[in-house]
């Protein structure tokens, strides 16, 4: 199942820069810029197989989300419209118009919410693994993940066997991703579950008005960002297009590279919004 022997996650062997707002991110490439927003939890070393394939044809940018990596955090109590703000900001730091945005989990929370707010800045988006008008049981399920999280807990295994599935455990992507979730901010990470449990529907109402090409990617597997959610987001959305990787989860950027990277690549090839 996972393709990780190949691929080296730790690092992409460049230091990160930091923006005047205090946003740390690493930039490759030459061409149009490609915006890359990792997950709650996890750092933009999370995207190295995406950044080492698709830097060969475009500027791939990948940042810190707020409290994560060596990005400052927000404020206690933000919510996804403060992160899709903190984007817009970045965005103006290093003065970027026009960009193919694509965002894993709380980052497709961000993504998505860029795309219906800041028009044709955003000229591109894909969601990889994202969520969408959670079911009540799911939806009250994270609320309390979040809860326990914002009192100071952080579980690290539980997120894992939800990402990874039993018995992979010993997967070197698991060992790597456990080390990222160890490492993480608390009060980071609390601030960002908190609005990714309460973000799955902030926006959802929105696609209908976002006319750039829209990806949505999942797993077959994954039982939190469902095929059913990319589905019905890709209906929604005038220019929507499903992808279901199958026998992956959560993490099928790092389990399925060489899918996950072919679907990018069509992807930016599609003419998309120009500012």
């Amino acid at each position: 199942m996972f393709q990780d022997e190949r691929t080296e996650l730790n690092g992409f062997g460049a230091r990160r820069v930091r923006t005047a707002h205090g946003a740390a991110y690493v930039e490759t490439g030459q061409g149009e810029p490609l915006v890359l927003i990792h997950g709650v939890g996890m750092r933009l070393e999370a995207w190295a197989p995406q950044v080492a394939a698709l830097s060969a044809h475009c500027c791939v940018i990948a940042v810190d989300m707020p409290g994560h990596g060596e990005s400052d955090r927000l404020e206690p109590g933000a919510q996804l419209e403060d992160f899709v703000a903190w984007l817009g900001v970045f965005l103006d730091d290093l003065a970027l118009d026009g960009v193919s945005l694509a965002g894993h989990s709380m980052g497709a929370l961000i993504a998505g919410g860029a795309a219906a707010t800041l028009g044709a800045r955003i000229r591109r988006v894909a969601l990889l693994n994202g969520v969408y008008r959670r079911d009540p049981d799911a939806k009250a399920a994270v609320i309390a993940r979040a809860r326990t999280i914002g009192k100071g807990t952080v579980d690290v295994d539980g997120p894992l066997k939800r990402w990874f599935g039993e018995g992979s455990e010993t997967a070197q992507l698991f060992s790597l991703t456990r080390r990222w979730l160890q490492a993480v901010d608390p009060e980071g990470y609390a601030t960002a579950y908190n609005a990714f449990a309460h973000g799955d529907d902030v926006y959802a109402a929105r696609w209908p008005e976002v006319h750039c090409p829209a990806l949505f990617l999942t797993g077959s597997e994954d039982p939190n960002s469902t095929p059913e959610m990319a589905l019905a987001m890709a209906v929604a959305a005038p220019r929507g297009q499903a992808h279901i990787i199958e026998g992956h989860r959560h993490m099928v950027n790092l389990t399925a590279p060489d899918a996950v990277n072919a679907i990018l690549a069509e992807w930016l090839s599609r003419e998309g919004e120009r500012s």
